[in-house]
This record gives C-alpha cells, sequence and structure tokens, in this order.
C-alpha cells in the first residue's frame, strides 16, 4: 500500500508539472479542446444522420448505441490523456540516447516511461463521454441497478487497461525498429476496431475477425463489455473473460517491455 501511495503521489505530482506547462501556451490549449469538442460534435451528428434511417444498427438501438460511444469516447479519451504521449515519445527517446537517464532514476521504468506526462488537453474527452452515455442513460429511461454500475467502472478499468497494454506492445517495438510511426497507426487500427460493437461482425468473412479480436486479440472487449453490462445482457462468462485477460495482457506486456528494455544499447555502447 505504501509503494501505491507512493507512486500515486508522483503522478498527482507529473500531472501537475505537465498542467502547468500546458497553461504557459493557453491558446494551443484551448485549440486542442476546441478540436476535440468538434470532433465529438461530428461523430454524433453522423450517427444520428445514421439512426435517422434506422432504428436499430447490428441490433443496437440508437440510445443503446450512443451509449457505447460515450463509452468508447471516454476511455479512449483517458489512454489519450495518460498514455498515448508518452508511448508517442518513447521511439524518440530510444533514438538519442535520453532513455539512459530514465532507467537511471529509482523508479520503475515502465510507470517513467508512460506515464510522465498527462495529456490535459484531451481530459474533457472524458468528461464528454461521460456526459454522453448519462443523456443516453436519460433517455433509455434506465433504472439503477448497483451490480450494473460496479460491473461496469470494473470493466471499463479493464477496457483501459487492455487498450494499455496493446499500446505498450506495439511501444516496445521501438527498441529494435527505433521509428514506431507504422506501429503507432497499427494503434489506430486497433482503437478503430474498438469503435464498433462486435455485433457488426456477421457472416462468412467477418464472425471469424470478430471472434479473433474477442477472444485472441481481445480489443474489442473494451468497450463493448462495459456498455452491454450497463444497458443491454449482463453476461458473467464475459465479464470473467475480461477480467482473466486484463491480468494475463498485463503481465505478458510488462514481461515483454522488460524484454525489449534488455535488449537496448544505450547511447553510451
Amino acid at each position: 500500500m505504501r509503494t501505491l501511495a507512493k507512486y500515486l503521489h508522483l503522478l498527482g505530482k507529473l500531472a501537475s508539472y505537465t498542467l502547468a506547462r500546458e497553461m504557459a501556451f493557453r491558446g494551443n490549449f484551448l485549440v486542442k479542446v476546441s478540436v476535440e469538442v468538434i470532433w465529438l460534435g461530428i461523430m454524433l451528428a453522423f450517427y444520428e444522420t445514421i439512426f435517422a434511417r434506422t432504428k436499430t444498427v447490428a441490433s443496437w438501438s440508437k440510445d443503446e448505441f450512443f451509449f457505447f460511444f460515450g463509452c468508447f469516447f471516454a476511455l479512449n479519451g483517458l489512454i489519450e490523456m495518460l498514455f498515448l504521449e508518452n508511448c508517442n515519445d518513447f521511439a524518440e527517446l530510444v533514438r538519442t540516447g535520453d532513455l539512459d537517464f530514465l532507467l537511471l532514476r529509482p523508479i520503475d521504468e515502465q510507470f517513467l516511461i508512460t506515464c510522465r506526462k498527462v495529456d490535459w488537453a484531451t481530459a474533457p474527452n472524458v468528461l464528454m463521454g461521460f456526459t454522453v452515455m448519462g443523456i443516453a442513460l436519460a433517455r433509455l429511461h434506465w433504472q439503477f441497478d448497483a451490480v450494473r454500475v460496479v460491473t461496469f467502472f470494473a470493466t471499463f478499468a479493464c477496457g483501459t487497461a487492455i487498450a494499455y497494454c496493446f499500446m505498450l506492445v506495439l511501444t516496445s517495438f521501438s527498441v529494435w525498429m527505433v521509428r514506431n510511426q507504422s506501429l503507432m497507426e497499427m494503434w489506430w487500427l486497433f482503437s478503430s476496431l474498438a469503435r464498433y460493437p462486435k455485433e457488426i461482425f456477421r457472416g462468412s468473412l467477418a464472425a471469424p475477425l470478430g471472434m479473433f479480436f474477442t477472444f485472441f486479440l481481445p480489443i474489442l472487449l473494451v468497450a463493448n463489455v462495459p456498455s452491454n453490462a450497463m444497458v443491454r445482457t449482463l453476461d458473467p462468462w464475459m465479464v470473467g473473460f475480461t477480467l482473466v485477460a486484463t491480468a494475463f495482457l498485463l503481465w505478458a506486456s510488462r514481461k515483454f517491455f522488460q524484454h525489449a528494455l534488455r535488449s537496448y544499447r544505450s547511447a553510451s555502447s
């Protein structure tokens, strides 16, 4: 518990430092936030147009789907806020040798490399995503259910952890490839898959893809399981599988990251 408190305290200090730096350029910060707001508005208008012509999409009603989209938007915003910029910078640290200075610090390397900066410009995405979810719940006349709420937040945390694990593995390849632009493009592919309900993967060609990205590379669990738990079917088997998959991916991605660091050749070597 003392170690956890230490890292939470350190994360708070890092967050305060990056916020102070962000506020030094308020105009840039406001532009970045405005872009995120405009992007959300475009996506909502797009989905409104779709549901103006149909009542359901892959068995999801309009309000259920908007809850799903809000869940994804909030979760993706959390990932971008905490990890994306840090992981993007990792290749540059390897290329320039600046990674040496981070590895010398008396702190866990994975934490320092992936959590040292907080992108505050994407923090409003989390709030906007939860706002969309709240409006969808109100339109569904959703009745409070403590089990569903606890399950939602537990699986939402799992979805964030799963997305982080995929990002960490892709980032780790920078040790060998140095440039990670193509790897980050693969991350955007994964995040695009997580944006849609897994029920859209139907048919002889799409169904195997849906199974693959649910049970082997479980990126479809990220937003689907918490959304289903909250507004559709609470499936204990899928919730249990999500918890197990999260634990395994956290372990496996950390092992892979540590293997990558052992393969790193410092600037002095």
